[in-house]
This record gives structure tokens, sequence and C-alpha cells, in this order.
């Protein structure tokens, strides 16, 4: 009777810890002799340190998937809950994952306040330039508009944001995710639920026949869903969706991969949203520093200028308020595509995605890579926070 009131206790502990510390998840992983605790914080893992016993690992891993209401008896197969209640004093639904593995089950739980507040537009770090190009575009009464990048890139909070800025009471505005994140006011939010045969293109379907002005989709994931999204904005609906893609321009190629035809492709789509998220340096700790010969050679790569004298470059020493990473909280890098008649008539003639980039950049389009650097420039973040989150990216280099 005693032992699930304590793994309970330590599982309260772990998550306010996580709250304090601003985590996105908890993973509880099962090693040699124990199980590690990291929390993500920033996009990136963080190991707090030491290693919890195995017994105990396991009954916290127990009264998890207790709360969870998942099968207890079950630990050779993945399973999914939810866990809603007050941590710390904050209200949150927590998803829980649990996988097998030789050493036992690992969990993952992403914590999801039910009360975030959803952000602004102007909260999302997009350049003044690209904000107002984005606004235009979430204001066109029909068409497509896609927001690209890696899982974790942040895609649906640019999409709540700007399904906020344009909801008011003259608009029907539907939504069809996996899953619902946090409610939007005055929208109509739906949830696919595959195991019952509720997909997105099912509901897709339906929701046609609720009369809407406005559709997001959550992802563009197969070819069926591609066709109806693009349909629907063919026939004056204002459609919203994600794909999962390096860049703006390869968004486009991986639409006709799906099988949508070029003219659908070029008639419909008004644009393309590509972002990453990177970490801030650190206020409380952050300094004036001169840049790294290699950091100005990663500069002059990615936008062609060198830094000159009002570069501010700045970087952390580390401190307890950044956990002694020299980063605190994120900020978005944006890259936005429009599909203007330049672009269009690029596209139609079959060009390859360094054609289109090239025309792109020629009608205004600033590239992720020197989004980031702008980021720099101004000693929001560093070139090597830059240069982790494109990775080996090189933009601009013939396909």
């Amino acid at each position: 009777m005693g032992e699930p009131r304590p793994a309970e206790q330590f599982l309260s502990e772990l998550i306010a810890v996580g709250i304090r510390e601003r985590a996105s998840d908890l993973h509880l992983e099962p090693v040699d002799g124990g199980y590690w605790v990291r929390y993500r914080i920033d996009g990136l893992l963080r190991w707090m340190g030491g290693k919890m016993p195995m017994e105990v690992g396991r009954r916290l891993v127990a009264a998890i998937k207790a709360k969870a209401e998942l099968d207890l008896a079950e630990s050779r197969l993945p399973q999914d809950g939810r866990i809603s209640g007050v941590f710390d004093g904050v209200p949150l639904d927590l998803r829980v994952s649990t996988l097998p593995t030789p050493l036992g089950e690992k969990v993952v739980i992403r914590f999801l306040p039910k009360e975030a507040p959803i952000k602004e537009l102007s909260q999302l770090g997009m350049g003044e330039e690209t904000l107002q190009k984005w606004r235009e575009l979430i204001k066109s009464p029909q068409g497509l508009l896609l927001v690209v990048g890696p899982t974790g890139s942040g895609e649906t909070t640019t999409l709540y944001a700007s399904l906020r800025a344009i909801s008011n009471l003259s608009v029907n505005i539907v939504t069809v995710e996996d899953p619902i994140e946090y409610r939007l006011p005055m929208v109509t939010q739906t949830q696919v639920h595959p195991e019952i045969g509720l997909t997105f293109s099912v509901l897709l379907r339906h929701i046609l026949r609720q009369d809407p002005d406005i559709l997001f989709v959550g992802e563009v994931r197969d070819e069926e869903t591609a066709q109806m999204a693009f349909r629907a904005a063919l026939t004056g609906h204002l459609v919203f969706s994600t794909l999962h893609t390096q860049d703006a321009v390869e968004a486009i190629t991986r639409l006709l991969d799906l099988g949508v035809p070029r003219y659908l492709v070029g008639g419909c789509l008004l644009g393309v949203l590509a972002q990453r998220l990177v970490r801030t340096v650190c206020p409380f700790c952050a300094e004036p520093v001169t840049p790294f010969p290699e950091e100005v050679a990663a500069i002059v790569a990615l936008t062609g200028q060198k830094p000159d004298e009002s570069w501010q470059f700045r970087r952390g020493r580390g401190c307890r308020q950044c956990g002694q990473t020299g980063y605190r909280g994120r900020t978005g890098v944006f890259e936005l595509l429009v599909f203007t008649e330049g672009v269009k008539e690029v596209f139609f003639s079959g060009a390859n995605q360094w054609e289109l980039r090239k025309v792109a950049k020629a009608e205004g389009m600033r590239t992720l890579g020197e989004a980031g650097i702008e980021k720099v420039r101004t000693g929001q973040t560093t070139v090597g926070e830059v240069m982790r989150v494109l990775g080996s990216f090189r933009e601009g280099s013939p396909e």
C-alpha cells in the first residue's frame, strides 16, 4: 500500500523540476544498473546527473503507467496515454509514451501547459519584411500556405499564431490535428484517431461539408490528403498545413512527389514558410566577444558578407539561470518563399530546386542561413548555434 505513494510523489517532484527548468519533455531511460533522468530544455536533452536505482525506476514507470491508464501488465509493446493535473501550481496535460527495451521500459513525457498563451506573430522572431509578407498572405481569401521544417521546429506555434491573427466571428475556421495541443478561441478543432479510421483525409472530407472559410490540416502526409487540401484551396478556401522538409523550395518538390499535379501546385500555392528554432544567448551571463576566424568564414559562406564593427557578437559565459549552457530560450529563424509570378513561371517550366531557389532569392526570399546570421549580427544567438541547427545544410548549392 505504501509503495505507490512515494513513486507518485517522486513523479510530482520530477515534473516540478521540469516546469522550473522550462523543459518540454522528461525522459526516463533504463541503462545498465539504473535509470537516467533527462529533460529536453531549449531543444536539447540535458542530463541532470546521477542514476536512479533500477527498482526505483521501475516503480516510477509503474506509477506513470497507472496514472496514464495504461496496461500495467503489458511491457512488451509501446503504449501511449495522458495525465492531467496541477503540478507545482501549473495545470498540465502530460502526454505519456512508453517503449520496451532490453533493460526495461523507457518513458517520455511531453509537457503541455493547459493555459499556455498563444503567441502573437510578432513574438516568433520573424524579420520585419518576412512578417509583413506573411501577414499579407494569411489574409488571402483562398489558396494554400505551408509551414515546413523538421519535427520540433515550431511549426504548430507559428500556425496557431497565424490562426489567432485572422480569427473572428465572421469566419468559420476548422482544424484537423494530431493531436490538439492547445485550444484556440473561435476555432473548431478536431483530432484524428487512425485506430478507428478517423484519418486526416476522412476528417477533411467531412469538414468540407461544414461550410468552412479557413482550414488547418495538421500535416500533409499522403497523396489523398495532399490532393484534398489543394482542391479545397482551389474551391474558395484558405488552407494551412505543414510538411517535414528541410527548406521552402524542397517542399514544392515534395508536393510533386506526393502526386499533386503541377497545375494544382502552381495554381493554389501562395507561399511556403520554412523555419527552425535557435537558442538565444542567456541575458543573465551574456558578454561581448570577438568572433573566431572560423565563425567569420561561416558567415561569409552563408551570406557573402564579412562582419564589420557594427556586428554585436555575444556569448553566454554560463550561469545558474541557463544551466551553465550560455543559452536561455529560443527564437525562430524563417525563410519565406512567396509564389510570385516570377517563381510560377520557372516552376511551370519544370525548373529544378536550384533554379527555383535562385529565382526566389531574386524575388526577395531571405534564406534560413541569412536569417540565422542576422540574429548573430544583433547578438541574439551565436554562429555555432546557427550551424548546429542548420547542420551540413548548404544553401544555394546546385542539387
